[in-house]
């Protein structure tokens, strides 16, 4: 009995070697890949170090002037540096920047998510296209222009809204209108909606067009309704982008300087009406102060700016650590 074996089969293929994150320096031995390591290494290096700058630069700016403030400047309802006895603080200023920021914020986002996911999942591909090109182009006009549309078109159309609001909902006194130009917090929450609408609705649509396909297919499989495919598939999947792009709008929102001083009434007053002409924002006070103030003036913009770049910092970490507890919705793990 012939017992050969056959020993024609091919050898098994070497297995590819597994790179370990902490061995990626050694596993570089080209010397392109060590000149890419060593660009990407130092530039985030380098970003570290410009944010860590700009920290110390305003922290010691801003230590120079507090040290010599006669008021609170977490509490004080004034602005004069150029007095014998400067007296200045950043409450008006901080409520007027969180109260615009998140009237655009409830503004526009819905708007924003609602528009990316028309042109992703409902509009024909020859009308989503010219859609998204205008939008674009929102994007691209510069704030200037934003200021003066505002303060030509939009201030002097807002008489009609102002009064509706003053006549249903004055008795909550948010929205109690005395008269005068529409030179409000409220105006300047929709300017600022309309800036950071086409941002976040560029990023909310690029994130509903990664959506796997066999979620949704699977969806419909399942008897879903489009509506349903996009409450129980798309909107989960995109929820972390569409935190992120909120996150982009709120920053451009917070520090927005030229639209704001175009349109804004500024004091330093805060009104408990929306409607109200009055307020003032970080950026504002910067913009309209620093051309005509002295050194030390000069030293308490930058430290109203700190306080600025700290929220700003704050804001982005939030957002961080939002989108770190959705990472099973992640485009990675699909």
């Amino acid at each position: 009995m012939d017992t050969t074996q056959i020993t024609d089969a091919p050898p098994p293929s070497p297995r590819p070697p597994v790179l370990v994150p902490g061995r990626a320096a050694r596993a570089a031995t080209r010397p392109g890949d060590r000149v890419f390591l060593g660009l990407a290494r130092g530039s985030g290096i380098f970003l570290l170090l410009v944010m860590a700058a700009i920290a110390v630069f305003l922290t010691w700016r801003a230590a120079a002037a507090i040290s010599e403030d006669e008021g609170n400047f977490l509490t004080t309802f004034e602005w004069n540096t150029a007095g014998t006895e400067p007296v200045f603080g950043i409450a008006v200023l901080a409520y007027g920047t969180v109260v615009s920021s998140v009237i655009a914020m409830l503004i526009a986002v819905p708007i924003a998510v609602a528009i990316a996911l028309f042109l992703t999942h409902y509009a024909p591909r020859r009308l989503s296209g010219p859609i998204a090109y205008v939008i674009d182009l929102l994007a691209a006009v510069p704030s200037i222009v934003y200021g003066l549309w505002g303060a030509l078109i939009l201030v002097p159309h807002m008489n009609g809204l102002f009064g509706w609001l003053d006549d249903y909902l004055g008795w909550t006194g948010v929205f109690d209108w005395e008269g005068g130009p529409a030179r409000s917090m409220l105006t300047v929450g929709i300017l600022l909606a309309v800036m950071i609408l086409p941002i976040i609705t560029n990023v909310s649509r690029e994130v509903f067009r990664q959506v796997p396909r066999m979620h949704e297919e699977a969806a419909l499989a399942l008897g879903a309704t489009r509506w349903e495919v996009i409450r129980m598939a798309v909107l989960p999947f995109g929820r972390s982008g569409v935190i992120s792009a909120s996150m982009l709008g709120l920053g451009r929102a917070l520090g927005e300087t030229m639209a704001v001083a175009t349109v804004l009434s500024p004091d330093f007053l805060i009104h408990g009406s929306l409607l109200n002409p009055g307020g003032g924002t970080f950026a504002q006070n910067i913009a309209s102060k620093f051309g005509e103030a002295d050194e030390f003036g000069r030293d308490a913009l930058i430290a109203s700016g700190l306080v600025l770049f700290v929220i700003t910092l704050l804001v982005n970490g939030a957002a961080r650590a939002i989108i770190a507890r959705r990472k099973e919705y992640s485009g990675a793990n699909a």
